[in-house]
C-alpha cells in the first residue's frame, strides 16, 4: 500500500502534508519517473490529485527560481529528495528569512505564508510538493522599482518564475 492509497478522502492538515510528502519521499520508485532536469525551466509533473490532495514532482536546475508566491487557500508540505534547495520567506522592511533544505529534510506553509523556493547554485535538486485542498490559483508577488507589493494571479497548471514588471 503506498501513501497515496491510504488518503484518508479529506483536506489534510499541514503536519499531515509534511508525513504525506516525507513518505512519499521514502518511495523513490513512486517519483523518480516523473523526474525532468532542463536548464531552461524547471520540470514540474503531477504525480497525483483528487478532491482533497495535490501532489507534484519539481525537478530544479541551478538557478531555477519560483519568484515570490502564495497557494492561494491549500497549505503544502514539501520534501527535498535530491540536492539543495532554499526557501525564504517574504519579510517587508527587512531581511528575507531564508532555510536551506537538503535531501532527507522539508518544510511546509499555511495558506497564509508567501515564499519563494529557489536552487541557487548547486547541484541538480529534486523535491516533492503535497497541498490540500487542490492549488487552483495562485498569488506571484512583485514589489515594483517604487517600492509597491503587487500580487498576480495564475492558475496553478502555469510555471511560477519571478515576476519583473516595471514602475507603475
Amino acid at each position: 500500500m503506498t501513501p497515496l492509497s491510504a488518503l484518508p478522502g479529506r483536506d489534510l492538515e499541514v503536519r499531515e502534508l509534511e508525513a504525506l510528502a516525507a513518505a512519499l519521499a521514502a518511495e523513490p520508485e513512486t517519483w523518480r519517473p516523473l523526474v525532468r532536469h532542463d536548464a531552461g525551466q524547471r520540470g514540474f509533473e503531477r504525480l497525483h490529485r483528487d478532491e482533497n490532495v495535490e501532489v507534484w514532482v519539481i525537478s530544479w536546475m541551478t538557478f531555477h527560481d519560483t519568484g515570490f508566491h502564495d497557494h492561494g487557500r491549500s497549505s503544502g508540505g514539501v520534501a527535498c529528495v535530491e540536492g539543495e534547495v532554499c526557501e525564504e520567506r517574504m519579510a517587508l522592511g527587512g531581511v528575507h528569512v531564508q532555510r536551506h533544505v537538503a535531501a532527507g529534510g522539508g518544510f511546509s506553509f499555511d495558506p497564509s505564508a508567501i515564499h519563494r523556493v529557489h536552487n541557487d547554485g548547486g547541484a541538480p535538486a529534486v523535491t516533492i510538493h503535497c497541498y490540500s485542498p487542490p492549488l487552483d490559483v495562485l498569488g506571484s508577488y512583485v514589489v515594483t522599482e517604487d517600492g509597491v507589493l503587487v500580487r498576480e494571479t495564475i492558475t496553478a497548471d502555469e510555471e511560477l518564475r519571478p515576476v519583473e514588471r516595471a514602475a507603475a
